[in-house]
């Protein structure tokens, strides 16, 4: 498993995120938005593992490599995203999983699955340890910085633009690690 590609997929799939978490450690308790955000990252990542598996019973390894295109995609996407829902829920771990899951989801899938699409099991569990491991890194860092007017800006200056550069080297480097440009230029 290549950390660093966990790394760069994980803050490039939750940048966005980033700014909802400030909003949520401002509206409820640190522990109930760390539980909430965790159990989200754990539902896409089982998803996006069980999908992979799906797909590389049926695929040779190096066709999987497509998948790369899916972040490239969402690099170069026109972005729509007044679809954030505001509802009430009773539970603050709920509230923080559904809006997580509401602004994540398809990002989160489509980013994940060309990354995990040939893990093993055992990678799988090491994988959902590290990115859990990051996860509270993350929300102790944005409880901590939160509160700075300087980050707050960077973010909103360029968040967006530091997110699509992430998920397209992410794109290339599916591309190249699953062999497809090595099959491809062997057809040359």
């Amino acid at each position: 498993m290549n950390y660093w590609l966990l790394l760069l997929t994980f803050l490039s799939v939750n940048l966005d995120f980033f700014f909802m978490l400030i909003f949520l450690l401002k509206k409820y308790l640190l522990s109930k938005v760390l539980l909430g955000y965790l159990l989200g990252n754990f539902i896409l990542l089982t998803a996006s593992f069980l999908i992979g598996k799906a797909l590389a019973s049926f695929l040779p390894e190096w066709l999987l490599g497509i998948l790369g295109i899916l972040p490239i995609y969402l690099a170069f996407r026109k972005e729509n995203d007044s679809d954030n829902d505001k509802a009430e829920h009773q539970s603050e771990i709920t509230n923080t999983l559904i809006t997580y899951l509401s602004v994540c989801a398809g990002c989160n899938l489509s980013i994940f699955l060309p990354v995990l699409v040939g893990e093993t099991i055992t990678n799988f569990i090491i994988t959902l340890g590290f990115i859990g491991l990051l996860t509270i890194i993350i929300v102790f860092v944005i409880n901590f910085i939160s509160d700075i007017p300087a980050v707050a800006n960077v973010m909103t200056k360029h968040g967006e633009k530091l997110m699509k550069v992430c998920y397209v080297l992410i794109g290339l480097y599916v591309f190249w690690d699953s062999g497809l440009i090595h099959h491809l230029l062997a057809l040359i």
